[in-house]
């Protein structure tokens, strides 16, 4: 149902750099670079994430509450992307761990910008 979602950033080449690199494992690659606007995903044609400058060319603001999470498929891959998150100049906002007992193992970051995702594993 959803299609991408964005988020703001202060420097395309960075975030390029940074989510290319880190969603790799994952099979992500460039779909499409608009210059301000660039959307990374798979090829299966699922839901993208699309990083840009805002339209208004002022700060981008991570929203305070929001956060995007990536189901990479397994326990062992929420550890190894976090880690790898980290590595890039991500920050911590919640290592990996069992979260709610048998239902869901989760991971934090922040990437450079300050937006917050989750690496999560259901079940």
């Amino acid at each position: 149902m959803i299609g991408y979602v964005t988020i703001g950033v202060s420097d395309m080449e960075k975030a390029k750099a940074f989510y290319l690199e880190l969603l790799a494992d994952l099979g992500a690659k460039l779909m499409m670079d608009m210059g301000r606007i660039a959307f990374i995903g798979t090829e299966d044609g699922g839901t993208m994430l699309s990083i840009c400058v805002p339209f208004d060319e002022g700060d981008p603001q991570p929203g305070n509450g929001n956060m995007i999470a990536i189901n990479p498929g397994s326990k062992a891959q929420v550890d190894a992307l976090y880690q790898k998150a980290i590595s890039l100049g991500g920050t911590c906002d919640g290592q990996p761990g069992q979260r709610i007992p048998d239902m869901f193992y989760g991971a934090y970051f922040r990437d450079p910008d300050g937006n917050k995702f989750a690496f999560a594993e259901f079940g």
